[in-house]
């Protein structure tokens, strides 16, 4: 069976290739138009990214009048972590690795912003010499900028602030956690 899905993942594409095989043929729909009356959801993939000292990374997007953290949100077929990869490096240029998988919390809508999985993925300790280096290579974006979690939270959301403890908390604990709007649950 031959597909014509070329998403966008960390899986190389003969595993990706191998595994759709395996999925068997297209379903079809039993209902007509059901696929299309089931709601959809935004993904995004960030990094917690954090210098020696333990400070967090935060991006300044232009677009916003918040600080976020590195990444953003997932194109049609993309996995969050190829995302979150593609967005760093947008960002930030190359050589910042996607680690492990530290949260993952769905976020309720907000006025026009449907509701969302926001994935947390490890972006590593970076050493001092990097630190130095680090610039934006992202006209979306108006700078960056290492902060301790509580001098940035009144310059974050809420529910972003939450999400860092549980990320920070993940990173040093060695293992994932789900969240409902910054909740662990």
């Amino acid at each position: 069976m031959k597909t014509d899905l070329t998403p966008n993942t960390c899986v190389d594409a003969e595993t990706f290739a191998a595994a759709v095989e395996l999925e068997g043929p297209p379903e079809t729909e039993f209902d007509p138009g059901i696929a299309a009356r089931l709601p959809a959801k935004a993904t995004a993939g960030g990094a917690l990214i954090r210098d020696e000292d333990g400070h967090i990374l935060f991006v300044t997007p232009r677009y916003k009048p918040v600080l976020d953290i590195p990444g953003g949100v997932a194109d049609a077929d993309e996995s969050p972590r190829a995302a979150c990869a593609r967005e760093l490096e947008e960002e930030l240029g190359p050589g910042i690795p996607v680690g492990a998988l530290l949260v993952v919390d769905w976020v309720p809508r907000k006025g026009l912003w449907r509701d969302s999985h926001q994935f947390i993925f490890d972006g590593g300790i970076l050493p001092a010499d990097r630190v130095a280096d680090l610039r934006t290579h992202d006209e979306e974006l108006a700078g960056l900028r290492f902060l301790p979690l509580a001098e940035a939270r009144p310059l974050i959301y809420p529910s972003l602030h939450r999400r860092l403890i549980l990320a920070v908390e993940a990173a040093e604990g060695g293992h994932p956690i789900y969240a409902e709007f910054g909740h662990a649950l």
